[in-house]
């Protein structure tokens, strides 16, 4: 029996990987040479960055060589206008902030120390000024706006801003959940990859623990009781980061301007119906 290489076994994650990507782009309309030429963009602009040749300038040629592309392919797609990916995290990161700010920060809290509802204008202690410290030049209502779509805040009767979840998840059907999907997988490759090459000691954190018999009957309870605990814990991080942040701590010194974070996130499969459809 012939043992498994690298490749085989790449070959064989990559294709699992794609199956759930595949079965949400083929839900939404995406077709087949609309993924292709996705992937083609992606193959030369990741060639172009990451893969030239120390102290020599990146060539069509090379990209070409290393992607499999044709040249003349390759050229192609550089002349092409950006598809305006670099705006993905925007709206996503400065809504995060502004709820990350609001339970963090206590000037915007109540006597208890818990997010206090706030006037939606003025100059202190108001969502106004909320939006304004955490998300910059973005309009308060346009926040406001988006918070009130995805269930994280609510209108009081007085007109103020009532928080009601300390998570920013945006609504069904929201532009805002397809581009997290970009951010979001994006991490977790990024990072998978990082821990095939990097020492032990540079590992990036990465764990998971899961349980294969588990009946249907308890996946509600089990559900809840994860979110709670991943919750506590996400907010626990968020204190800790935010220390370390020029944008949170105007105290913090230093050179570079580095991103990191940690990512939870939930998952279940019927295995019944697996072993079915396998059949």
């Amino acid at each position: 029996m012939k043992s498994e290489t690298f490749t085989d076994v790449l070959y064989s994650a990559v294709s699992r990987l794609l199956i759930p990507l595949v079965h949400l782009l083929i839900r939404n309309g995406v077709s087949f040479s609309v993924f292709s030429e996705l992937a083609r963009r992606s193959y030369v602009k990741v060639a172009e960055r990451d893969f030239r040749i120390p102290g020599k300038p990146q060539t069509n040629t090379r990209i070409a060589t290393v992607t499999g592309l044709s040249r003349k392919e390759v050229l192609r797609i550089i002349k092409e206008q950006d598809s305006g990916e670099a705006n993905l995290q925007g709206k996503h990161n400065r809504a995060t902030r502004v709820i990350s700010g609001w339970i963090r920060e206590g000037e915007f809290h109540d006597k208890r120390g818990k997010p206090s509802a706030l006037p939606l204008d003025g100059p202190n202690r108001s969502f106004s000024s909320l939006v304004k410290r955490f998300s910059g030049d973005i309009p308060a209502r346009t926040i406001l706006d988006e918070l009130i779509h995805s269930g994280a805040v609510k209108s009081l009767k007085d007109g103020r801003i009532q928080l009601v979840s300390k998570a920013y998840i945006p609504a069904t059907d929201s532009l805002e959940k397809v581009r997290m999907l970009g951010t979001d997988v994006f991490d977790l490759i990024s990072s998978i990859d990082h821990n095939l090459t990097s020492s032990p000691d540079d590992a990036h954190f990465q764990r998971k623990v899961y349980y294969d018999n588990i009946p249907v009957e308890l996946l509600d309870d089990l559900k809840k009781t994860m979110a709670k605990i991943s919750q506590s814990a996400l907010e626990d991080m968020n204190g800790e980061m935010a220390k370390c942040d020029r944008d949170s701590n105007s105290k913090i010194k230093g050179s570079g301007k580095m991103r990191a974070g940690i990512s939870i996130f939930y998952f279940e499969q019927d295995l019944i119906a697996k072993d079915t459809e396998d059949e």
